[in-house]
C-alpha cells in the first residue's frame, strides 16, 4: 500500500469510487478543479497499482478543510481510511496547519466513528446541508482536529 500524490491518469479511477460510494458524487470537473489548483493536496491510497481512495485536503494559511475522503465500497472497514485520513492529519501539520475542519452526514456513523477515533470534535452543525434526494435536505456536523 501506498499513499501518493492523485496524478492525472488515477482521474477515472477516482470518479469511479466517486460514483460507486455517494449517491451524490462529485463531478469529473469537480475532481480536475482540485487536481489542477495549487490550493488543493489529493491524495490516492493505491494498493498493487490500483486506487483504493482518495482525499482532498484544502490548506489556507494555518487552517485547513479536509473536503472528502473516501474508500472504495468494497474495500471500506479494512483500515484504509484510518490510514489516508493520518496520512492526510500528518501533511497538514508538516505544513504548520493547526486546525482543520471537515463536514460530515449526520447519517454517516462510519466515517463520525472515523473521525472520533482520529480526534476530530464537533464544533457545530450545518442546517440541511447536504441533497439527500429530491426533495430533503440532510444536516451536517461540523468537526475540527486540532494539530
Amino acid at each position: 500500500m501506498i499513499i501518493r500524490q492523485m496524478q492525472e491518469r488515477d482521474i477515472s479511477q477516482v470518479i469511479e469510487i466517486e460514483q460507486a460510494a455517494y449517491v451524490f458524487p462529485w463531478t469529473l470537473q469537480n475532481i480536475k478543479d482540485c487536481l489542477n489548483h495549487d490550493i488543493y493536496t489529493v491524495l490516492v491510497l493505491e494498493i498493487e497499482k490500483k486506487v483504493m481512495g482518495y482525499g482532498i485536503l484544502s490548506i489556507a494559511a494555518d487552517e485547513a478543510e479536509l473536503l472528502n475522503l473516501c474508500i472504495h465500497p468494497k474495500w471500506q472497514a479494512c483500515g484504509y481510511g484510518h490510514r489516508l485520513l493520518t496520512h492526510l492529519l500528518q501533511y497538514a501539520q508538516n505544513k504548520n496547519v493547526h486546525r482543520i475542519f471537515l463536514e460530515v452526514r449526520i447519517s454517516n456513523t462510519a466515517a463520525i466513528t472515523l473521525y472520533d477515533k482520529t480526534g476530530f470534535k464537533e464544533v457545530g452543525k450545518r442546517k440541511a446541508y447536504y441533497q439527500n434526494g429530491t426533495h430533503f435536505r440532510e444536516d451536517a456536523l461540523i468537526l475540527a482536529f486540532q494539530a
